[in-house]
């Protein structure tokens, strides 16, 4: 029974994280040891904002899968189907050409069918959070599907660096749990440098019961100002996602990303996979099909 949620929640996986303007495509290859001119913060926000790819109403595409997973390499293939702001729905289909699982996902429930053991899953968020261990929250995959920068917030604050020929907006939550963190450490550990190694404040926080505690990184292409990739870490838990967007598309293409790569690590584990993205359409309307056999019974 083990072995059957862990597969539910590597479907459930990859789904929810693949989850347009028209601009032109983005560079193949970053020149790493370019010189950027030194800009604001509030100009690279305002700049990324601008190009932040508009929302499609539909979305459609086929998918091939490369996960690397701490027991071992899995490859496969898939069809996604996305209605904005209503569902996005997921078909997983081994190399024998035999759908093997279904899930569906609504702004406020997860639906999933297990097709070679035959078993369902139909619950809200809440449940699903508790059975595969993630939020399957609608709005960001369907962000992510389109390469949208996640939870970029243009009335927060961030640091501008330039690392390797791209600009990076790092969010400024740390700071504040820094501040609250400081009433735990002895003075004279601050005295000579106010700045808390990354993880020396993450044990503080731990001591500190925080019980969220999230710095957000995105980089950005210096032409077009797209976002490019996304890092988000919880420096409570010490768990860090790494969403990269790849392979922009132009010219005959939809310009959303083709390829998208993803990176799940934890102190006890690390995940990460490959999505190759093929014949994308933003036309519609879609078909969402979701019906349980009778002869499926619930997931124990």
């Amino acid at each position: 029974m083990a072995q059957r949620t862990h597969n539910g929640a590597v479907v459930l996986l990859v789904g929810l994280v693949l989850a347009s303007s028209a601009c032109h495509p983005l560079q193949s290859v970053i020149q790493t040891d370019r010189v950027l001119p030194l800009r604001s913060w509030e100009k690279v926000l305002e700049r990324a904002v601008a190009a932040e790819p508009v929302p499609v109403r539909y979305y459609a595409a086929k998918v091939d899968v490369d996960l690397k997973l701490p027991e071992g390499d899995r490859s496969f293939k898939g069809i996604i189907r996305s209605v904005q702001d209503s569902a996005l729905w997921l078909s997983i289909v081994p190399a024998l050409g035999i759908e093997a699982a279904r899930a569906l996902i609504t702004t406020d429930s997860t639906k999933f069918m297990d097709r070679l053991h035959d078993t369902y899953f139909l619950a809200g968020r809440d449940s699903a959070r508790a059975r595969f261990g993630m939020d399957p929250d609608l709005a960001l995959f369907q962000d992510a599907l389109l390469g949208r920068a996640i939870g970029l917030d243009p009335l927060e604050k961030y640091r501008v660096d330039r690392e390797e020929g791209l600009y990076v907006l790092t969010s400024k939550e740390k700071r504040r749990f820094i501040r609250a963190a400081e009433d735990l450490l002895p003075e004279d550990t601050l005295a000579g440098d106010r700045d808390m190694p990354e993880r020396r404040l993450e044990r503080t926080l731990r001591r500190a019961e925080v019980r969220e505690a999230v710095v957000l990184r995105y980089w950005i292409e210096p032409d077009s100002f797209r976002v490019v990739r996304v890092r988000v870490s919880d420096l409570v838990h010490d768990q860090h996602a790494d969403v990269r967007y790849e392979d922009i598309g132009g010219e005959d293409r939809p310009p959303l990303p083709h390829r998208i790569s993803l990176s799940l690590s934890d102190p006890a584990r690390h995940a990460s996979g490959t999505l190759q993205l093929h014949r994308v359409e933003t036309t519609g309307p879609l078909n969402l099909p979701f019906k349980v056999p009778e002869k499926f019974v619930p997931m124990e």
